[in-house]
């Protein structure tokens, strides 16, 4: 008798430990996401921030455009809106759309070589793209976590203790990769057809 109550002992102890360590590496996933959203964040205000300076520095070359820098102002005030508790699908739906308003704004720029050729202009965009490669490169860091979070919240037997928890499955956060990187694979050393290129090269353009 002595033996089975040890044995039963045992097991509840080891069943307590599994509980703990499950719980742990719950809290520990959670946190990563939570960091690593935060990251992202961070990199779309920088984006906030660039395209102000870069709208104005386009002005100065096409100001009769401004149905264009209206539109993007627009989306970017839509994005920036998002911030305060919007869900990460109606974040993303605003940056699709705010990323699709950028390529509208460099498509009027392959107009103007002088623009193309402004060393502002062209620091301006090298910003932009490196920053639009960080955001991507965040969110594919982002998704890998809540995916490896959301299996272990759906798996067996970790769904019990998240279930008993409430460990609730995260968003992920999905930007049509088409239209978010439109803005910095715009080619800026190659003129449009029928051009002539400036006759200082302009700052090369940044792949993402």
């Amino acid at each position: 008798m002595t033996w089975i109550i040890i044995a039963i002992v045992v097991v509840v102890v080891l069943l307590l430990i599994g509980v703990v360590v499950s719980y742990n590496r719950f809290v520990s996933q959670r946190n990563l996401v939570q960091e690593s959203w935060r990251q992202i964040d961070v990199e779309l205000h920088r984006r906030y921030d660039l395209i102000p300076n870069l709208v104005e520095t386009v002005k100065g070359y096409a100001s009769h455009e401004q149905s264009i820098f209206n539109e993007v102002a627009r989306l970017r005030s839509a994005a920036t809106a998002g911030d305060s508790g919007s869900s990460l699908a109606d974040r993303a739906s605003a940056e699709t759309a705010l990323s699709a308003g950028l390529r509208q704004l460099f498509a009027v720029v392959e107009n103007y070589p002088d623009l193309k050729a402004n060393s502002n202009f062209g620091e301006l965009q090298r910003h932009l793209a490196e920053t639009e490669d960080r955001i991507a490169a965040g969110r594919r860091f982002y998704n890998a976590n809540v995916r490896a979070y959301n299996t272990r919240v759906e798996s067996v037997p970790s769904n019990i203790i998240a279930s008993t928890f409430k460990f609730a499955k995260a968003e992920y956060f999905e930007v049509e990769e088409a239209e978010v990187r439109a803005a910095p694979t715009v080619d800026f050393g190659t003129p449009a057809a029928g051009q002539v290129p400036p006759s200082s090269p302009p700052p090369p353009a940044v792949e993402s």
